[in-house]
């Protein structure tokens, strides 16, 4: 990607992304805020490691590291376009290493490579994707992977117990109020626009022609783990003790976890 996407360039793709995600998120820069604001406070040290799950191009990491240049990042997706994407963006950042594995393959972790037990792993939008089964295993193996009091957060849309029916309604229709506040008009681009003129950019031809099954995140249909409970109940069988809700508007939600 470095060879067909200048820096410039990536750059200008990921600000359309960042904005295009403010179409179904228009908190998002606070909940990454709070995010960060987590990580600093529960780590306690300046140089953390820390695990960026269904990074996407980096958006999340490139701020974390803003705020804690001294921290090690390695953010984790399975879709090499978006991978591409941010290795081209944010390739002068030392601190950051993009690694291209499926979350859903039991031992993924094993294949990072680390030196040290990771101080903290986050995520962003990502983990609803993925269907319960995954979500436990990847639960169980970041239980395993984390140093002893490790943090997990997921900021991501999760919505209450499907039996409180009223509340993920109301829930829903305070997101979608916030939406048209920001964007009274209508998204200014939505993901399915995003990705067809991103795939549509000549500079990525060399790319796609490289790609044996395309791009996996373009093709994501549905949201099969869209319950908090669901990942209360999986990380709570992973052997996270303490399971709380951090900061949230509407369904959007920070879902931090502990280890002993």
């Amino acid at each position: 990607m470095a060879q067909t996407l200048s820096p410039d360039r990536a750059h200008e793709w990921i600000t359309r992304w960042d904005r295009q995600q403010e179409g179904y998120l228009p908190d998002r820069e606070e909940r990454f805020t709070v995010l960060i604001d987590a990580v600093e406070a529960h780590v306690g040290r300046a140089d953390p490691l820390v695990l960026d799950l269904g990074c996407g191009p980096g958006s999340l990491s490139a701020r974390l590291l803003d705020r804690l240049p001294r921290a090690t990042v390695v953010a984790v997706d399975a879709d090499p376009l978006l991978l591409a994407l941010g290795r081209a963006c944010y390739s002068s950042l030392p601190g950051l290493r993009f690694a291209e594995l499926d979350l859903r393959r039991p031992g993924w972790s094993r294949e990072l490579g680390l030196e040290r037990a990771p101080d903290a792993a986050v995520s962003t939008t990502a983990l609803h994707w993925l269907a319960e089964r995954d979500l436990r295993a990847l639960y169980a193996e970041l239980a395993g992977l984390l140093r002893p009091g490790g943090i997990l957060l997921n900021g991501d849309h999760l919505e209450a117990d499907g039996s409180a029916s009223r509340l993920r309604g109301l829930e829903r229709e305070i997101a979608r109020k916030a939406i048209r506040r920001r964007f009274p008009d209508g998204h200014p681009e939505d993901w399915r626009q995003w990705w067809d003129a991103f795939t549509a950019d000549p500079a990525l031809a060399s790319l796609m022609a490289g790609l044996e099954n395309g791009s996996s995140a373009a093709s994501h249909d549905g949201s099969e783990s869209i319950l908090m409970s669901a990942h209360v109940e999986a990380l709570r069988e992973a052997g996270f003790t303490e399971i709380d809700t951090i900061w949230q508007r509407g369904d959007d939600r920070i879902l931090a976890a502990l280890l002993p």
